[in-house]
């Protein structure tokens, strides 16, 4: 198999996202592999379900997820039973998605609020800032 996001992994940016960040973008992968597959393109479908593959290993991996292991495997198992197995677990384009969505959800969650901390921490610097630029000026003029 061909690393496609071989960045994420030497950057090390990949194990810097929490579980739901990348679990959401594994399920984009399975999101393109569903839509390939339903249109009729096996190929690209082929090409989305390693890509997602890739990023599934890249989270067993991850040092912090030891204790989902048993979920990150056995997810890796339906994948590929539904994508190029026999679909025994009788999985469906359907019950794939409504699995992922959660974790996109939560991943949105969690970075608007880590913007809104930056934004917030932000707005008290400048604030900060704009006291101390004050005192200074009138530091200044009272000499």
């Amino acid at each position: 198999m061909n690393f496609q996001h071989k960045n994420l992994l030497e950057s090390g940016r990949w194990f810097e996202m929490n579980i739901f960040e990348q679990l959401a973008n594994i399920g984009v992968e399975v999101g393109r592999a569903i839509n390939w597959k339903n249109k009729g393109n096996q190929e690209y479908s082929r090409l989305a379900f390693e890509r997602s593959l890739e990023l599934l290993y890249f989270t067993i991996e991850d040092k912090k997820n030891r204790d989902k292991l048993g979920e990150l495997c056995r997810l890796k198992e339906v994948l590929g039973d539904y994508f190029m197995g026999e679909n025994q677990y009788k999985s469906s384009a359907e019950n794939l998605n409504k699995y992922f969505y959660p974790f996109n959800y939560a991943a949105r969650v969690i970075s608007n609020n880590e913007l809104l901390k930056s934004v917030k921490s932000a707005q008290k610097e400048y604030q900060e800032n704009l006291v101390i630029k004050a005192n200074s000026i009138s530091d200044l003029l009272e000499r």
